[in-house]
């Protein structure tokens, strides 16, 4: 017990010296510095003014992240209502005005001898038409709610059309709604471009059919030269 108390006084012995150390070297620079402040003070004006630049351009760089990250998200958001406000007006479509809406979308980038099948029975060819560059185009049309999804069935079903049956350069499915998991690596898998909600929201707003084409699916392969003639409803 006696120890224990020999080894605290010590201990605060020992911290004492090292305070009073601490504050007689404090006051011994104070005194040097006081002393040779004709000589010194521009250094330490000019370190004083280093750390105020130094933290006044930290300080900018943080605000400026944050506002820049700021914009972004509220850039993006008010891009996602819009593409939703858009949405909204093709939700309250028929499918036969959504078909007729698709082939606009195709003509308004491009595509000529654009036609609608709008009737049964047509192997999963909606609209048929050929792109800027002569390619034939076929194209699936799926109006569904927006909660639903397109299953990897209908996939297999289009995929088994478009280019044995339809002679289809760029194979595409858009539906209003989304596709499954399967659906979605199906078409992928085979070169089929699969334009879900989002990326038709995308569509709607002005991009193109070809700058989608690389985010979900190719929708085709290489092209196969330029075509300048034929019906493009013709099946081969």
């Amino acid at each position: 017990m006696a120890a224990r108390r020999g080894r605290k006084r010590s201990l605060r012995r020992l911290k004492a010296r090292v305070r009073r150390g601490a504050w007689s070297t404090g006051a011994a620079l104070l005194l040097i510095l006081a002393l040779a402040w004709d000589t010194v003070w521009p250094y330490v004006a000019g370190a004083a003014l280093a750390a105020l630049l130094s933290g006044a351009v930290w300080w900018l760089r943080t605000t400026h992240r944050k506002t820049v990250a700021g914009h972004r998200a509220w850039q993006a958001e008010e891009e996602h209502k819009a593409r939703e406000r858009s949405m909204a007006d093709v939700d309250a479509m028929t499918w036969q005005r959504f078909e007729l809406y698709i082939a606009e979308l195709c003509r308004r980038d491009g595509c000529t001898q654009v036609i609608v099948s709008g009737k049964a029975g047509d192997l999963g060819a909606d609209v048929i038409g050929l792109m800027p560059d002569g390619r034939r185009l076929v194209i699936q049309c799926k109006h569904y709610a927006a909660h639903r999804t397109v299953s990897s069935g209908d996939m297999q079903k289009f995929l088994g059309t478009a280019k044995a049956e339809h002679g289809a350069d760029i194979a595409v499915f858009v539906t209003t709604a989304n596709f499954t998991r399967a659906a979605r690596a199906l078409a992928v898998k085979h070169g089929i471009l699969a334009l879900h909600r989002d990326l038709l929201g995308a569509w709607v707003r002005g991009s193109t059919l070809e700058s989608l084409a690389p985010l979900n699916g190719a929708g085709s392969g290489p092209p196969r030269g330029r075509r300048t003639s034929g019906n493009p409803a013709r099946r081969s």
